[in-house]
């Protein structure tokens, strides 16, 4: 049978479960991707308050205006997970993007970016954001190949962190193939 990644919404109180236990995994993916890295995560994400985000999860990125998608293959294994959270003004955020590395190489990154897009424009917002780190070559470039440009910080950054982080907008007024 043929890998097929399904994206839905998370809903239930077992896919919230699934979506903290990526959302920790992804914290310590990124603590051992190397120390520019750690800097940045320890900055960003102090244990204390990255254990609050998880707590706070459904309201930071709550319907209507925010989701929080998960991607699985066809036999329902949970293998990523993304989320939008409403910065006001039209503006949305893409945030913690995060897919299994087992998972990778199979699309569902591309496929849940196109669905976080879709969900943005559905929703009404106008303009899409997301940071991401310099190292991370792949991420950067899925996501210029949705229409992602480069920019500067939308978000207050402290300036020794600035370097090594990437900004990025999408005008989600513009169809440009998605």
């Amino acid at each position: 049978m043929t890998r097929r990644n399904v994206i839905r919404h998370a809903e239930s109180s077992d896919d919230m479960e699934a979506v903290r236990q990526l959302c920790w995994d992804y914290r310590d993916f990124l603590l051992n991707y190397g120390e520019e890295q750690r800097r940045i995560t320890e900055t960003f994400y102090q244990r204390d308050a990255y254990a609050a985000l998880m707590d706070n999860l459904i309201e930071k990125h709550a319907r209507p205006l925010g989701a929080i998608l998960l991607v699985g293959d066809n036999n329902g294994a949970v293998q990523g997970c993304g989320m939008i959270r409403d910065l006001g003004g039209g503006n949305a955020e893409i945030k913690r993007v995060f897919i299994r590395p087992e998972a990778r190489g199979a699309g569902a990154g591309r496929d849940l970016t196109r669905a976080l897009i879709a969900q943005a424009r559905a929703d009404g917002h106008t303009l899409l954001l997301l940071d991401t780190s310099r190292a991370f070559k792949a991420a950067r470039a899925l996501y210029q190949a949705h229409g992602f440009v480069e920019r500067g910080p939308y978000c207050p950054v402290p300036e020794h962190l600035t370097p090594l982080l990437r900004f990025y907008e999408l005008d989600l007024t513009k169809r440009d193939g998605l």
